[in-house]
């Protein structure tokens, strides 16, 4: 099977989604199950993992229903304040619900850089190995070595960081990213996700041959038993079409063995997230 590792869905609303900034106006609509399915047949795609774009209950149950009425979508990453006081009575809440595989809160937009370390997240997460939950890390470079120090806390928690971790593409950022990246890689129990790269670099003039020096290092850091693919639907689409996110990977994986390919493009995602 072929899996979208990360996808969003939104109802847009101008306030919730003000980070949908004017340059990235062509997403200022809503994306539901019926836009992306189309999508997916379009480009042999058998299913996804809808991930949480909104800090709120609501967005959990809201992608919930959505993956309940809508077998394409294998699994949910909600959120929930994982630094709550009540935080395990409210995972223990959510554990009847089989697609619910995880939470991811937007670290990228909270101005602490050691965000990740503070006691009181830190206890939320110490929390989700009891109910089999993974974790998704959404971070930029900046915050990477907090990152570091924070999956060391962990070693029996499956993690993921999106988006290669945002390295800054369109500057030519690579060696502080690269480093840490590394590091991150060496705790086996961090897989990576192949997705949202378009995004980081310039999005009218973005060529693969600028991006595959960022796979590559993720391909030798983690191996391609750690490493899956993901479109960020419909957040690529300010920088391109669904095709060509796909094809990105697909031509960058082409030399692997056809193994390597389907656990690239599938396999992972199915046993990461108990799919």
């Amino acid at each position: 099977m072929t899996i979208d590792s990360h996808q969003h869905f939104w109802k847009y609303e101008p306030v919730k989604h003000a980070w949908i900034n004017e340059e990235m106006a062509v997403i200022r609509r809503d994306f539901l199950p019926e836009d992306l399915k189309k999508v997916y047949q379009e480009n042999d795609i058998d299913g996804c993992v809808a991930v949480q774009a909104d800090q709120t209950l609501a967005e959990t149950d809201f992608l919930l229903d959505l993956a309940n009425q809508n077998d394409f979508i294998k699994g949910v990453v909600g959120w929930v304040d994982l630094r709550s006081d009540d935080v395990d009575g409210v995972l223990e809440k959510y554990s009847s619900e089989k697609k619910l595989k995880g939470w991811r809160h937007i670290v990228q937009g909270e101005a602490d850089h050691n965000f990740l370390m503070r006691p009181d997240f830190l206890r939320g997460i110490s929390l989700l190995e009891k109910y089999s939950y993974v974790y998704d890390i959404l971070v930029f470079p900046h915050q990477l070595a907090a990152a570091l120090e924070f999956v060391k806390q962990f070693p029996n928690q499956k993690f993921v960081i999106d988006h290669i971790a945002k390295p800054y593409i369109k500057d030519g950022f690579f060696e502080g990213w690269a480093v840490l990246m590394k590091e991150i890689a060496q705790h086996e129990n961090v897989h990576c996700k192949l997705s949202g790269m378009i995004t980081e670099a310039d999005y009218k003039t973005w060529t693969p041959q600028q991006i595959s020096p960022y796979m590559d290092w993720v391909l030798n850091a983690f191996g391609a038993d750690r490493i899956m693919y993901g479109s960020d639907w419909p957040v690529c689409l300010v920088a391109g079409n669904y095709g060509q996110v796909k094809q990105l990977v697909a031509d960058f994986i082409a030399p692997l063995s056809d193994d390597e390919k389907k656990t690239i493009t599938g396999g992972n995602a199915i046993k990461f997230y108990n799919l």
